[in-house]
């Protein structure tokens, strides 16, 4: 099947797909926080992970289950973990390899929250070294004894850098080390990071899988091709016997059970709702980012657009490589002065000024102030967040009518 074919129809049988005892298309939400066996044996060997079947919605919920049946589809995985955000799936996907006296590399250019999240891992003896991203050579500089995860975001946000995923995950293994991307901002749609030799996919699921910025949500999705080395990973080493399960295994029997960072059946069904237009909204968006940064550079030469999507992209020529044609939905404008872009947002009257991305609707901020607001000058500058910098995630709307919008907001400046 095809992306848009697979959306609706990959593997939709049992709980998937809908509900086969009442015919129903889409899965119930099931709103009971627990879940009753038949027999007292029966609950002892569904919490000994000896039978199938439900018994608490932290632990596990089938409108849950079959959200993340699909983003496992979805990204090409063996399994899915969905939490109750993108920074609680973050967290739990590090937390879940790591202890005390481990270090991650990661690319520099991330989200302002997961460098604050990272920040807060330095408490509990985790150190993170930055790097330029696709600089393998500094990755692989940045390496010791004690680096346990390489770390990177398929399109940097808001940097826009495109990561080499393939050689990126050709270095980490050359280390024996998995590599963990974070693939919020591109999404399946443009590239599926497993396929390209990641091990672990993150996706903040508020953003494009979700699309109408009506659910908090985040998934973890498994590869299961990973070598886990017990010496080098001792958590594994009592999951080892899970196969291409153990990363899984070894997080919904600890950190996941025990941290409550579950996600809620209703947004779980939003999710689901979400994903069966996700290749259309976003071929629709990606082509109106291109259009709409074409034309300002081409229009207005003292604005300075970055996109990767464009042919003076440093990125552009990854972007061509990994993805299908389109370049994601994201494109920043650099305005010249902190004031022109508060200007500049502020006469636009499309664009939503909030701090998401991946809505229908077009959205607008300012990174700096927002989203960056608790990193470093350092961490900024290596992050391509600047304070004339205006952050555009470009929605669906006719193009033509955001063009003319942009044009009005730009000619008052």
């Amino acid at each position: 099947m095809k992306f848009n074919t697979s959306l609706l129809h990959g593997g939709t049988q049992g709980s998937f797909g809908g509900d086969p005892h009442t015919g129903a298309t889409l899965p119930p939400i099931c709103f009971s926080s627990a879940f009753e066996q038949e027999s007292a044996e029966r609950l002892e060997q569904v919490f000994h992970n000896k039978a199938p079947g439900f018994s608490y919605t932290r632990i596990g919920n089938p409108t849950i289950e079959a959200f993340e049946k699909r983003m496992t589809v979805l990204e090409g995985g063996v399994a899915s973990v969905a939490c109750a955000s993108g920074m609680a799936a973050l967290f739990n996907a590090f937390a879940n390899i790591l202890q005390s006296g481990d270090e991650i590399v990661s690319s520099a250019s991330l989200y302002g929250g997961s460098i604050d999240l990272l920040r807060d891992l330095e408490a509990f003896g985790i150190t993170t070294h930055y790097v330029e991203n696709n600089d393998i050579e500094a990755f692989k500089k940045a390496t010791n004894e004690h680096t346990r995860i390489y770390f990177a975001e398929t399109i940097g946000n808001p940097g826009l850098d495109v990561t080499d995923i393939q050689k990126l995950a050709a270095a980490a293994h050359e280390q024996g080390i998995p590599l963990l991307i974070d693939n919020t901002v591109a999404t399946a749609f443009l590239v599926k990071p497993l396929s390209l030799g990641a091990d672990i996919v993150v996706n903040s699921t508020s953003k494009y899988i979700n699309g109408n910025s009506n659910s908090i949500s985040g998934v973890i999705t498994d590869s299961g091709k990973f070598k886990w080395n017990t010496e080098r990973y001792p958590g594994m080493k009592e999951f080892a016997k899970f196969g291409p399960f153990a990363f899984t295994a070894k997080l919904r029997n600890g950190l996941f059970r025990n941290t409550g960072a579950c996600l809620s059946p209703q947004n779980a069904f939003y999710n689901i709702i979400g994903m069966e237009t996700l290749g259309l909204r976003m071929e629709r968006a990606c082509s109106n980012a291109l259009a709409l940064a074409e034309h300002i550079q081409k229009t207005y030469p003292t604005i300075k657009v970055n996109y990767p999507g464009l042919p003076d992209s440093h990125w552009h020529e990854i972007a061509e490589k990994q993805f299908p044609g389109y370049y994601g939905a994201i494109l920043t404008l650099r305005t010249g002065s902190r004031e022109s872009a508060f200007s500049l947002i502020n006469a636009l009257k499309l664009p939503l000024k909030v701090s998401n991305i991946g809505d229908t609707k077009t959205l607008v901020i300012h990174p700096e102030s927002t989203i960056s607001v608790h990193s470093t000058e350092e961490e900024k500058r290596t992050a391509g967040v600047f304070d004339d910098l205006v952050r555009v995630s470009v929605g669906i709307e006719d193009i033509e009518d955001i063009i003319s919008d942009f044009t009005q907001a730009i000619t008052q400046l």
